[in-house]
């Protein structure tokens, strides 16, 4: 009876399990260094800058996100110029975008201005970065092309830096309470363009390698000689234009829109 039992019970169940794709694999071949590693520069950047913010040093973490910003925008190229694109690089630099576009300057706006407002200070400051995240998340699952859908987390992130920076560069003292309300709607708008539908010109989409007009390069070199001269005021103004840029964009398109919806 043992016998006919034994010979009548399934296989072992080790025997009938399918055997689990092996997950890292490919972490087994590798990852691309240099875009990686310019990535991790980004990451690195917006770390110090949270730090920064913790001991009071508004203008050493504001500086920390304009890095952080320049490293950005570098990572995605780098890649595409060496052909070293992965998925691993695309969630990486999404995870250090959070770090450096989302809590970085959100954690600054508080240590900065938003603090003396008490619950709504941490309020705005928690909007920002949410809203940061939620544009991350949406550009993860349907990524930009030639235009971005709402305002790009460098773009904000780089605005609100350039502005700490200037305010510490010239007045060099407390913002104040006087001056929290209109940082903090400043923040809340800067948050909401982020998760809006308002169309953006992509500037990672620029053909550097193309042919350009030669007024167009004349205008590069003046930007560059006029950024030298005065960086955060000129990151300031180039910040304030492009996140405005949208908005007014979006009004001229309506007012050119025939009455049919054509």
């Amino acid at each position: 009876m043992v016998n006919d039992a034994s010979s009548s019970n399934p296989k072992p169940q080790s025997d009938n399990v399918r055997p689990l794709p092996n997950k890292r694999q490919g972490l087994r071949r590798g990852i691309y260094l240099l875009p990686n590693l310019i990535t991790t520069g980004a990451l690195f950047s917006g770390f110090y800058s949270i730090i920064s913010s913790m001991t009071g040093d508004i203008e050493q973490a504001a500086i920390a996100i304009v890095i952080a910003g320049f490293l950005d925008s570098l990572d995605g190229r780098v890649a595409r110029l060496t052909n070293t694109q992965s998925e691993f690089g695309v969630q990486y630099d999404s995870l250090s975008d959070l770090v450096a576009f989302g809590v970085a300057p959100a954690l600054l706006m508080f240590s900065w201005v938003l603090s003396d407002l008490g619950k709504l200070g941490w309020f705005v400051a928690f909007l920002y970065m949410a809203c940061a995240a939620l544009r991350l998340a949406r550009f993860n699952t349907a990524p930009d092309s030639k235009v971005f859908f709402g305002l790009a987390s460098p773009g904000a992130a780089g605005t609100i830096a350039s502005l700490a920076w200037v305010w510490h560069d010239n007045v060099q003292q407390s913002a104040g309470l006087e001056f929290g309300l209109p940082f903090a709607v400043l923040a809340s708008v800067l948050a909401i363009l982020m998760v809006s539908n308002i169309r953006y010109y992509s500037p990672k989409e620029f053909d550097f390698g193309g042919r350009v007009p030669f007024l167009f390069m004349v205008t590069i070199v003046f930007l560059f000689v006029v950024v030298a001269v005065y960086p955060p005021g000129m990151l300031l103004v180039i910040g304030l234009t492009y996140a405005a840029s949208g908005p007014i964009g979006s009004l001229l398109r309506k007012r050119r829109r025939s009455p049919d919806g054509d």
